[in-house]
């Protein structure tokens, strides 16, 4: 999910801000929010560890806490049950991110889907990317696999790029599958313009730790950074539906 950016903060500085309360919300809070202000924090909860508390953050991230915020961690919490290690902090991650993207309208989507889908992907695409434009050309193995291809836009190098412009037209256009099936060939897509969700996707997978594209975020909310040949990623989908 990307490192968590904390700004560096003396220890004598905090130790006049903590709050010794019965709450430990307001505690966690307060000294999260005197490290980083802007700090987005969705909900704390106690977490399957006795005495942590788990800080979880919009877009996914989670951090964890002692109850009076004094102690703040970053990283994964393991269970070890029958014999195997269950990594709990990115099971968190994944729900978070799936309840982000199935919060997207499909109205808002390119979508390539076949006749009974058995799952979906969600994929923050380019049409400059190169993988992109292969993993498009496998898109109706993935169709006949039983696995639904849902695009949503990444201009890698940010909006007001050639990459946006071209995302843009292909949002704005009459049939977006024609113009994603033009794109992703490195044809041109007559241009055309309107009130698309361009940015506001860019932004979404920025937050959830977006770095680079395809970025393939499965059903239960994993992200698989990069390309993966459609049998591969066919499995993988499936298995996570």
């Amino acid at each position: 999910m990307g490192a968590i950016r904390l700004f560096t903060v003396v220890a004598a500085s905090l130790a006049s801000t903590f709050v010794f309360a019965a709450d430990p919300d307001q505690a966690i809070r307060k000294t999260l929010q005197t490290a980083q202000p802007d700090l987005p924090i969705e909900a704390i909860a106690e977490s399957p560890m006795s005495g942590l508390y788990q800080v979880q953050l919009k877009g996914g991230r989670q951090l964890y806490a002692s109850a009076d915020g004094q102690f703040v961690l970053q990283g994964f919490l393991y269970r070890f049950q029958d014999g195997r290690a269950v990594n709990l902090t990115e099971q968190a991650q994944s729900q978070s991110v799936a309840r982000e993207i199935d919060a997207i309208p499909a109205s808002e989507m390119v979508v390539f889907a076949p006749k009974n889908p058995k799952t979906h992907i969600t994929v923050f695409t380019d049409t400059d990317c190169g993988y992109c434009q292969k993993l498009h050309s496998e898109v109706p193995e993935l169709n006949r696999l039983g696995v639904e291809v849902r695009y949503v836009a990444f201009p890698r190098q940010g909006m007001g790029s050639h990459g946006a412009n071209t995302l843009t037209s292909v949002w704005c256009a009459k049939d977006r599958q024609a113009a994603m099936n033009l794109a992703k060939a490195r044809k041109d897509v007559p241009q055309a313009s309107c009130d698309s969700p361009i940015a506001k996707q860019y932004a979404l997978g920025q937050l959830i730790g977006v770095q680079g594209t395809p970025a393939i975020i499965l059903a239960d909310g994993q992200m698989i950074p990069g390309y993966q040949p459609a049998p591969q990623l066919a499995e993988l989908a499936l298995q996570a539906n």
